[in-house]
């Protein structure tokens, strides 16, 4: 499989079934570039509650989500957060856009970093660091805003849609070196044994496949990849938690000192691990996580389907 790169501009992308994906981009880049920032988190917002009435699907599943994972929450607390997590829903249109289309001097104006002590210190010994990242609804921007400080590695996947594809690359390679399929393993592991930082988001339901059952939130048996400790097991790797939290003055990026003891080689207690730090992250703003996304969808041989 190859590395996705920036790359020249075809004319095959003017095709008049792009129309519409053209028309669509046009109209982000106008308003995140012309409207401030509050300005794009008020009509995200009211975007989001908007959105509640037409995906009425997604928040059947969201709402599910909220039960399985956070059973502690009364029924009215469970729905102001599923509330504020579909108007993280509509300010996350707009950060893709900020993500894509702003330039590098913008995007530190709103941008506080905490943790760079430990990139500079994986660097210095020439580590290759793996981010361990998760599917925030501000993921565009966690990418976006770690290559502002030291471009990394991407793992994504490819859009069927040219358009789309274009400015997905485009866009997520603007502060990065380049990007690589979810499915392309040995890209991965080449990133990281020339040092380079590979972001990498091992939250979903990717189904039984290369996966244990371990707790996840309130989830006791939750189908979790064991990818994270595979790449984590690169000669002179560290593994970063990374995640970008939203705030009422704009965004942090936050870097986490290196998880220690992992991995330790066993499946079951590494992917504890790593869902331990991730969810420890959400819980630090759970209305700014992707709950939208089957999450518990797998299961173990006779536990009921849970949606």
């Amino acid at each position: 499989m190859r590395d996705f790169r920036p790359s020249s501009f075809s004319l095959a992308l003017l095709h008049p079934r792009y129309l519409f994906n053209w028309l669509g981009l046009s109209l982000l880049w106008l308003l995140v570039t012309l409207l401030p920032w509050r300005a794009q988190m008020a009509f995200g917002r009211s975007l989001g509650r908007l959105s509640m009435r037409v995906l009425k699907s997604r928040v059947k599943i969201a709402r599910r989500n909220l039960e399985l994972a956070l059973p502690e929450l009364d029924e009215a607390e469970r729905e102001r957060t599923l509330i504020a997590n579909f108007e993280s829903v509509g300010c996350a249109v707009f950060e893709t856009g900020m993500a894509w289309f702003w330039p590098d001097w913008r995007m530190r104006a709103i941008t506080r970093m905490e943790g760079t002590e430990h990139v500079d210190t994986a660097v210095a010994n020439n580590q290759g660091m793996l981010l361990l990242s998760a599917h925030f609804l501000t993921l565009e921007l966690n990418a976006r805003q770690f290559g502002l400080y030291r471009p990394g590695v991407g793992v994504y996947r490819p859009n069927t849609n040219a358009v789309l594809e274009y400015a997905q690359v485009e866009g997520r390679c603007r502060s990065n070196k380049y990007l690589v399929d979810r499915l392309n393993i040995k890209g991965m592991l080449k990133a990281l044994r020339q040092g380079d930082a590979l972001w990498y988001a091992p939250d979903h339901d990717y189904g039984r496949h290369a996966s244990v059952f371990v707790p996840f939130f309130a989830v006791e048996q939750a189908a979790t990849i064991t990818g994270t400790a595979t790449l984590a097991r690169v000669k002179k790797t560290v593994t970063l938690p990374c995640f970008t939290l939203r705030e009422k003055d704009g965004y942090r990026l936050l870097i986490q000192a290196p998880m220690a003891n992992f991995p330790i080689g066993d499946d079951i207690t590494d992917a504890i691990a790593s869902n331990q730090v991730i969810e420890a992250a959400i819980r630090l703003a759970p209305e700014q996580y992707m709950w939208l996304h089957r999450r518990f969808k797998t299961t173990p041989e006779g536990v009921p389907y849970r949606y």
